[in-house]
């Protein structure tokens, strides 16, 4: 055992406890000069010295002190001491202790079986307590299983908990049945839970408490508001605890009104005072999106820990006010209040709100001071999240690859941050890395990441077998992840399969519509977009946002200006919705692509919202849809203003120059774009084949079949010219000779793709082609032809949308 290096003689020397060592009996013995050491160590008061011992190095002279004078082995003083040094965060020394006193009563064992749980060593506590039944002879009292029935992580556990409780006879204590209560709600076992709830002769407070806790934590937060209601009217009075277990319940079941309700009998009562209830009230403020309210509930608290901070920094990052999030962030450090890994990760989500690189790097900077990123996965996944929302996907990788020990977490944030940032082909090939790990089994978030992925490539195959793998684990039934395949199947081409899918899911979900919705603008003319939009309203299903940013996206791919206007009157009228820059970018993209440029300048001069890079984009494209160099080159200016690091807008810029011969003007934006160090996005299409992808860049000649491919577009491209087709050399960007123009045209990633489908697949079979740009005008026109000649339907999904040609015609309408 630790024994403190203390004497008689010297333990008097500490100036904190030495008035209290021992008792004056008189007061000749205290004026007494000298005393017999033996009979100081009898007069020692313990009780006002347990009492004074407030840091680590009083605790080991008391030890000392209980050791010289022999009481260290009487139970109650070691137990005391076992608790002090557990309240001093030396809980090594509290088990040298317990394990020193000889006879242990349960009291004892209940003690160091609290410390544990205390400090979240649940695998000792419960091992002490089998320890305790099986070879100490103690009988467990109702004490004991309060504490132990927390620190249970396994059901076996527990069950066998409830077993030794049935035994002893103390399942009729209301406490024991309370704490049985919450570990069954806590393994989601809540018919078991509510089965002893029942079964209870007494029912005070502490077990509604328990009950309504379990249901909202574990259960269904309707079933916690109805046994609130029911503990309400059976008289039982609310007390903090049961105020602070409703209000999460509130804000599950999205109940306003009761939660405020609650909120007026906390401040009646005098509860709103207690500093857990009034951090349930900003965090159930919270989730309603009531900001002021939240603020009011954290200004007037009279005491402040850390949860408050966390919540009120987590109220604003969540509801879309970053910066408000990191100046509290910045108060908290001015109090002094430590932060913790919950404090980091909520700032790292307000930092990749705020879209500001270099607090990123200080928020990762002051993670790795603080020795926050390793010793806690989630720290680390959050910072990585950051940094690739922030676009930094290297910097996400670094993090990855400094991870000592990945979840499936850290595996999906980096697949996720790869996908989001048009790294497809990364996140593929991380995801089958991932899949070598036997330990890291796939889940809803995995799939949800990866599925976007095989979409944006236009990989079916692999995205059917993930449905397979989804399937087996029975997770068809998930929004999100039925949401991702709708999608997946929608841009892989196949709108039946996707159709069928949102057959299956729930018709009464938003997300479920919005994606079916999507696919449709993506692929087919926007009347059938409008239809299912009046199917989804009679169904009773209340559009969001999203429904109407693919509403007014279909409508400008189809050149339905007038109905793209009622929707947008309707999206604010009839739904309340406040149009996003979104929506203003989709109805600048109308105008602009019906040849209105005029109103849509006129549109953009009277938004209440500042024009950012998708609006000025917007306008962009439709500048050089139409020919309107003046124009283009005023939108340029702004793009460059508001996003002078998109290499896709001095792309598009020199495009309109090329296309009017200004090659002035091309030279001078291409070494603009040089000098800043921005590099062309290169074109490419893929096509599958054989279960293998094959991917095209243009004007590359590394494709093994190249000759074959070279001379199959030499010959078809007389009978071509036969039936019609003439070469659009403006979509040559290059001031070349006119026999060049027609060679470059030709060597585009989009035709070298389709003939080399149409070489190697069988006569008149459908060929599905990807190209991550937008298609141009001229081999548009030329896969019209191809879909005659070779009498196949041929189908091409560039940025904007699927082209099903078939017969000499395109699902577009030549209107993309």
């Amino acid at each position: 055992m630790f024994v403190p290096a203390v004497n008689s003689r010297h333990v008097w020397r500490f100036p904190q406890i030495s008035r209290v060592l021992w008792r004056p009996y008189n007061s000749s013995s205290v004026e007494a000069s000298t005393y017999d050491d033996e009979y100081r160590i009898t007069c020692i008061d313990f009780e006002r010295l347990f009492r004074l011992c407030h840091n680590i190095n009083l605790a080991r002279c008391l030890h000392g002190a209980l050791m010289v004078s022999g009481n260290s082995q009487r139970i109650h003083l070691s137990t005391r001491l076992t608790n002090l040094y557990a309240n001093l965060g030396a809980s090594a020394l509290s088990k040298e202790v317990f394990d020193w006193i000889p006879n242990k009563d349960v009291y004892t064992w209940n003690s160091m079986i609290s410390i544990y749980v205390r400090t979240g060593r649940s695998r000792d506590a419960v091992r002490s307590f089998y320890q305790l039944v099986q070879t100490s002879g103690v009988r467990p009292d109702f004490y004991t299983f309060p504490s132990v029935l927390k620190a249970c992580d396994s059901l076996t556990d527990g069950k066998r908990m409830h077993c030794w409780v049935l035994k002893l006879g103390l399942v009729r204590d209301v406490y024991v049945a309370a704490s049985l209560i919450h570990m069954y709600s806590r393994f989601k076992f809540t018919d078991l839970a509510l089965t002893l709830f029942d079964e209870m002769d007494f029912r005070d407070m502490g077990s509604w408490n328990a009950m309504i806790s379990g249901l909202c934590q574990y259960g269904s937060a309707s079933d916690a508001l109805d046994f609130f209601t029911e503990m309400r009217l059976l008289g039982v009075e609310m007390d903090a605890v049961t105020v602070a277990a409703v209000l999460p319940a509130c804000a599950q079941a999205k109940d306003r009104n009761v939660g405020m309700t609650i909120h007026v009998f906390a401040v009646k009562h005098g509860l709103a005072d207690e500093l857990f209830v009034g951090n349930a009230l900003i965090d159930m403020y919270s989730k309603f999106g009531r900001l002021d309210d939240a603020q009011r509930v954290f200004d007037h608290m009279i005491v402040r820990d850390i949860v408050s901070w966390n919540s009120i920094i987590a109220t604003y990052e969540q509801n879309g006010d970053p910066l408000t999030a990191v100046e509290y962030f910045n108060e908290m450090q001015l109090c002094r209040v430590q932060p913790d890994n919950l404090t980091v990760v909520s700032l790292a989500s307000a930092v990749a709100q705020s879209k500001n690189c270099e607090n990123g790097e200080l928020v990762h900077g002051y993670a790795l001071r603080k020795n926050l990123m390793f010793d806690n996965v989630v720290v680390a996944n959050a910072v990585m999240d950051m940094y690739a929302k922030l676009g930094a996907v290297d910097s996400a990788q670094i993090v990855f690859d400094q991870i000592p020990a990945k979840d499936v977490i850290s595996w999906n944030t980096l697949i996720t941050g790869y996908s989001q940032n048009g790294l497809a082909s990364e996140a593929i090939e991380l995801y089958n890395q991932m899949a070598e790990f036997e330990e890291i089994k796939p889940n809803q978030g995995t799939w949800v990441s990866i599925l976007p992925a095989y979409s944006h490539v236009g990989a079916l195959r692999q995205g059917a077998k993930v449905h397979g793998q989804v399937t087996k684990n029975s997770l068809c039934s998930d929004v999100y992840v039925s949401t991702c395949l709708i999608d997946m199947y929608g841009k892989c081409g196949r709108l039946d399969e996707a159709l069928a899918l949102f057959c299956q899911g729930a018709c009464d979900n938003a997300v479920l519509w919005n994606a079916i919705i999507s696919c449709h603008g993506l692929h087919g003319p926007g009347d059938t977009v409008m239809k299912l939009f009046d199917e989804m309203r009679s169904e009773g299903v209340k559009p969001d946002h999203i429904t109407f940013v693919s509403l007014l996206s279909a409508c400008s791919h189809s050149g339905m200006v007038d109905l793209g206007r009622r929707c947008f009157s309707l999206m604010q009228a009839e739904y309340r919705i406040r149009p996003l820059l979104k929506h203003y970018g989709c109805m600048v993209d109308l105008f602009g692509r019906a040849g209105l440029l005029d109103e849509a300048c006129d549109f953009i001069q009277k938004m209440p919202l500042k024009p950012d890079a998708s609006i000025w984009g917007a306008l962009l494209g439709a500048c050089r849809i139409h020919g309107n160099v003046d124009l283009a080159s005023f939108a340029s200016d702004k793009l460059l203003e508001v996003d002078p690091d998109n290499v896709g807008y001095y792309v598009l810029m020199s495009n309109i120059y090329a296309n009017f011969g200004k090659w002035d003007g091309v030279r001078d934006i291409r070494s603009l774009a040089r000098d800043k160090g921005l590099v062309k996005t290169p074109g490419w299409s893929s096509v599958e084949v054989n279960n293998r992808i094959a991917v095209f860049y243009t004007a590359n000649e590394s494709h093994p079949q190249m000759g074959e491919i070279n001379y199959y577009l030499a010959l078809i491209l007389p009978r071509m010219k036969a039936i019609g087709y003439v070469p659009d050399f403006s979509f040559v960007l290059q001031d070349v000779e006119e026999d060049e123009k027609e060679q470059i045209l030709a060597s585009h990633s989009e035709r070298l793709a389709i003939a080399f489908a149409i070489i190697n697949t069988p006569p008149k079979s459908p060929i599905c082609i990807f190209k991550n740009l937008r298609v141009c005008g001229d081999c548009h026109n030329a896969t019209k032809y191809l879909s005659v000649i070779t009498e196949r339907e041929i189908v091409v999904r560039d940025s904007n949308r699927f082209h099903h040609f078939e017969n000499g015609a395109c699902s577009c309408g030549d209107f993309w």
